[in-house]
C-alpha cells in the first residue's frame, strides 16, 4: 500500500493519499486559466492521475476548473456543494455527489464531513451565488481543508483533536477581497482550530497576466509570513510550508 502523504499541487489543489485512498481538492492543473498564469512548476500527472474522488469547495473559476476536471477519468467521483451538480452534468460529468453543510459521505475507508466556509461563491454570467463548503476528512488522521474562506469564530467548533489543517493564506492578485484570509487572519484561524500541523495553501502558484509575482494582499511570501506569525501567536501549532510540487510523507516519524 502507498504511504500516506500530502502533495501540494498549488493554489487550493492538493493530493491527499490516505489509507490507500487518493483524493484531489479543487484541481487547477493547467499552466493558464483565464487571466491567471502559473508561476510554479506544472502539476505532475502522477499526482492527479487515478484519483478516487475530487472534493470541490465552491464553483469559482479558480476552484472548479472544467479543463482541469477533463484531465481526470470521466467517471471520477466529484463531491461538490449542493447546487453545483447541474452545471457539471450539463458538461458531461456523470458521477456527481452534492452535499450540504453537515452531510457526510464515504470514500473507501475515509469519512468526509461537509463543513462551513464563509465565502460567497458563484460564476458571473453562468450561475447565481451558490453554497461554499470546507471538508473534514476522517481516517487514522483528521484533516481539514478550506478552499476559500474568511475568518469566522466558529472555526473553533469545526473539529476537535485535529491533526492537520490546510489553511488558505493568500490568493492570486494585488489585493485580497472579502471571503479570504491573509497570513495574520490565517494564523488566528489556526489558533482557534489548534491542529497539530498547519499547511498554508492558496499561495505561490498563479498571478494575473501582466503582473509581477504577487502574494495577494500578503506580500511576496505569504506562506513563510504565516509560519513566522504562527510561531508567536499559535506556538502549539507546527507549520510546514510546502512549495507547489512538494510532498509531505505522513508516515515518517
Amino acid at each position: 500500500m502507498d504511504r500516506d502523504r500530502i502533495v501540494y499541487l498549488g493554489h487550493a489543489s492538493l493530493l491527499l493519499q490516505l489509507q490507500g485512498v487518493r483524493i484531489l481538492t479543487d484541481p487547477l492543473l493547467l499552466n493558464r486559466s483565464l487571466h491567471l498564469i502559473r508561476r510554479s512548476a506544472p502539476a505532475a500527472r502522477e499526482n492527479y492521475a487515478d484519483v478516487d474522488a475530487v472534493l470541490i469547495s465552491h464553483n469559482h473559476w479558480d476552484h472548479l476548473d472544467l479543463p482541469s476536471l477533463r484531465k481526470l477519468k470521466k467517471e471520477t467521483r466529484l463531491i461538490v456543494p449542493n447546487g453545483v451538480g447541474a452545471m457539471l452534468r450539463r458538461r458531461g460529468f456523470p458521477n456527481i455527489e452534492e452535499l450540504r453543510e453537515g452531510d457526510t459521505t464515504q470514500i473507501g475507508s475515509l469519512e468526509i464531513l461537509a463543513t462551513h466556509a464563509n465565502h460567497i461563491a458563484g460564476r458571473p454570467l453562468v450561475s447565481a451565488a451558490t453554497l461554499c463548503l470546507s471538508y473534514l476528512i476522517e481516517a487514522d488522521r483528521r484533516i481539514h481543508f478550506f478552499g476559500d474562506t474568511e475568518f469566522f469564530p466558529a472555526m473553533a467548533n469545526i473539529a476537535t483533536d485535529l491533526d492537520i489543517a490546510l489553511v488558505p493564506v493568500a490568493g492570486w492578485g494585488p489585493t485580497l477581497g472579502d471571503g479570504h484570509m491573509d497570513p495574520q487572519q490565517a494564523v488566528e484561524a489556526a489558533a482557534l482550530m489548534q491542529p497539530r500541523l498547519a499547511i498554508p495553501i492558496h499561495w505561490g502558484t498563479f498571478y494575473p497576466f501582466g503582473f509581477r509575482r504577487l502574494g495577494r494582499g500578503a506580500g511576496p511570501d505569504p506562506a513563510h509570513r504565516f509560519a513566522r506569525l504562527a510561531a508567536d501567536l499559535a506556538p502549539k501549532v507546527e507549520v510546514k510550508v510546502l512549495e507547489p510540487g512538494d510532498s509531505l510523507d505522513l508516515d515518517s516519524p
